[in-house]
């Protein structure tokens, strides 16, 4: 087995916002012994080398929004009624690879069906499969008015990815099993959709006594507490509880801004979905109807997030990759396309978000950077992201993968011979038959 490795000649992009440099990486014992300009500081003299002359080195991907136990269904009936959940633990393994073999070498699994995050991670990190490092919530907590859902969400107890909470009590419950069955995060759904709603984004589901209620008991047992928020209140509620990152964080207002800049809670705003919905909308037969609000929901949200930014908010990427809008392995890069293209960071700014920025969704303060001592989580690729971030979406440019100092075979996994049998939604037909 090889512990120590020479990546030779690269151009270096260390996650930091530095412009790229030439340079030499050493890596030992799963992680970064030295980062040195010149080849004669090399202090692993006798180890195998590969001369990445031409190629860019750089930390690899961190995905803060990932969901990966639902293969990618196309919509809420077949994720909440069309998984099983040993068959979803084993799917979500062959899954995992494909984000690892794009270049993402850690993602927080956002919410996950049954206990399927934290079996996956665990066998992950016990090296039973190969897959990135996670960090993982389990259930999302819901009250019965709450979620992406609507009616579909019960009044009680657990559909899909949810649990419904109806008491303080419950709260408390939910929060102390999931901690104690090993989640590294807790997530709430803070807002969600109800019909006919007047107000754009999402509707506040949770009151301010509850949210601070969820932070108190989580944090007393030392876990973080995310807030999937699509509203000024459920932003401004879920920072003032003592939420410790935001996803989404769409149509917040000044007050919101304010806390968030003050507390220096980091914004996922995850609009890979979004965008992917917009651009390829007819290729997909989606609905014209999402597709011009999600359009609306970008469009009236870059003003606030560019104010955000440069109020030196820590923005962080996520691909809410699990959806059929948004595969695994694919678009994991597009989040960091879209902070340049709509919000105007630069590359450079944008692939901080992606790395440095996106470890503290993982709670790790030893990736994301290429330096001395940190773990040798490194991509190589064939061109220069500094300059246009979307080669990053190119599998064939993506040359190596190193987790933990160890080079991942990048072959890809067998294609899926057919979906298993009720994993889909099937239809006796596709239109109503008229006489």
């Amino acid at each position: 087995m090889v512990n120590s490795i020479i990546l030779k000649n690269a151009s270096i992009i260390d996650g930091t916002g530095k412009a790229p440099y030439p340079g030499h990486v050493e890596i030992h014992e799963g992680k970064i012994n030295s980062v040195c300009s010149d080849e004669k500081d090399l202090k692993l003299k006798n180890s195998a080398s590969i001369d990445l002359k031409g190629k860019t080195l750089m930390p690899g991907l961190i995905d803060a929004h990932c969901h990966i136990s639902f293969d990618e269904p196309k919509s809420n009936d077949e994720l909440f009624f069309h998984r099983r959940e040993g068959l979803a633990a084993i799917i979500a393994g062959t899954n995992a690879l494909k984000v690892l073999q794009s270049g993402v070498t850690s993602f927080f699994d956002a919410d996950s069906l049954y206990s399927v995050g934290v079996d996956l991670r665990d066998a992950i990190e016990s090296g039973v499969i190969v897959g990135p490092r996670m960090a993982v919530g389990g259930n999302a907590l819901l009250t019965s008015a709450g979620g992406t859902a609507g009616r579909l969400i019960p009044d009680e107890g657990k559909r899909g990815y949810g649990a419904v909470v109806t008491s303080q009590d419950e709260i408390i419950l939910e929060i102390r099993r999931q901690i104690k069955m090993g989640v590294d995060w807790i997530k709430i759904h803070v807002s969600g959709m109800v019909p006919r709603q007047s107000s754009e984004g999402e509707l506040k589901a949770w009151s301010l006594d509850e949210l601070k209620l969820a932070c108190d008991t989580a944090h007393e047992l030392g876990i973080p507490v995310v807030g999937h928020c699509r509203g000024p209140d459920s932003v401004r509620d879920a920072l003032l509880a003592g939420f410790d990152m935001i996803l989404h964080g769409t149509y917040m207002d000044e007050e919101g801004l304010e806390i968030m800049i003050e507390k220096n809670v980091a914004l996922v705003p995850t609009f890979t979905f979004q965008a992917n919905l917009i651009d390829y909308a007819e290729k997909m037969e989606a609905s014209t109807d999402y597709k011009n609000i999600f359009e609306k929901e970008i469009q009236d949200n870059v003003p606030i997030f560019r104010k955000a930014f440069e109020a030196g908010v820590p923005f962080v990427c996520g691909s809410e990759s699990g959806f059929s809008v948004t595969p695994y392995g694919d678009w994991h890069y597009k989040e960091l396309e879209v902070f340049v293209e709509k919000l105007g960071l630069t590359a450079l700014e944008a692939i901080t978000c992606a790395t440095k920025n996106a470890s503290v969704a993982m709670k790790r303060d030893d990736i994301g950077i290429i330096a001395e001592n940190m773990m040798a989580d490194i991509i190589v690729v064939d061109g220069d992201p500094s300059k246009d971030v979307s080669i990053l979406g190119n599998k064939d440019l993506i040359k190596h993968v190193f987790l933990n100092g160890k080079e991942i075979d990048l072959t890809p996994p067998p294609k899926r011979i057919k979906d298993p049998d009720g994993w889909r939604i099937s239809s006796y037909s596709n239109k109503i038959l008229e006489k």
